[in-house]
């Protein structure tokens, strides 16, 4: 059976408010929507959100249509990054590129990527230790924590260039069975099963 990793798609951007609370835009929520139709959603037995509101409204769309209650994991949340707040889209990139560049440094006061990736880590393989692996999963967080997650899956170094493509709303699969990657980031709305 099969486990994805999917990544919120596209946010209402409000810079008054704290980024784990920003919600999901409408065309956000019209591509889960569309999502939300494939097949191998109605196979889910699971699906385990980060606490943060724009996974918590991606999990609900995902779960209602697969008829499972969501779970919520705070250890699957996002890289802190409180410390700088919102940055404009330009210095945002900028500070990612650091980000996944020098992953045992801390830029501007976030968590370092070392860090996050040990967590985001410790956490899904935690639960997929007592998972089933005849019930396929999802994971339905974020981009930055999403991709230190493949690479840690893949045993590739952290890079910027395994992160999702642009837009987030992105998966990739692996295999319950051996937890190997069987579909590299996808847009959610496209992948087959």
């Amino acid at each position: 059976m099969f486990g994805v990793y999917l990544t919120h798609p596209q946010v209402k951007i409000d810079p008054a408010v704290a980024v784990p609370q920003w919600g999901l835009s409408d065309l956000g929520r019209e591509r889960l929507r569309v999502t939300a139709e494939q097949p191998w959603v109605r196979l889910l037995g699971r699906i385990i959100s980060s606490a943060e509101r724009k996974a918590l409204e991606a999990a609900a769309i995902l779960a209602e249509a697969a008829g499972v209650p969501i779970e919520t994991d705070e250890e699957t949340g996002e890289n802190d990054r409180s410390s700088t707040g919102f940055l404009p889209p330009e210095d945002f990139e900028r500070a990612a590129d650091r980000f996944f560049a020098r992953p045992e440094e801390s830029h501007a006061g976030w968590e370092r990527a070392i860090d996050a990736q040990a967590r985001i880590s410790r956490a899904v393989f935690s639960i997929l230790d007592r998972h089933d692996p005849a019930i396929p999963i999802a994971f339905v967080g974020h981009g930055g924590v999403g991709t230190l997650l493949k690479c840690r899956m893949t045993g590739k170094p952290i890079a910027r260039s395994a992160d999702q493509l642009p837009g987030g709303g992105n998966l990739f699969a692996f295999r319950l069975a051996d937890r190997a990657i069987t579909c590299d980031w996808t847009p959610m709305e496209f992948w087959q099963g």
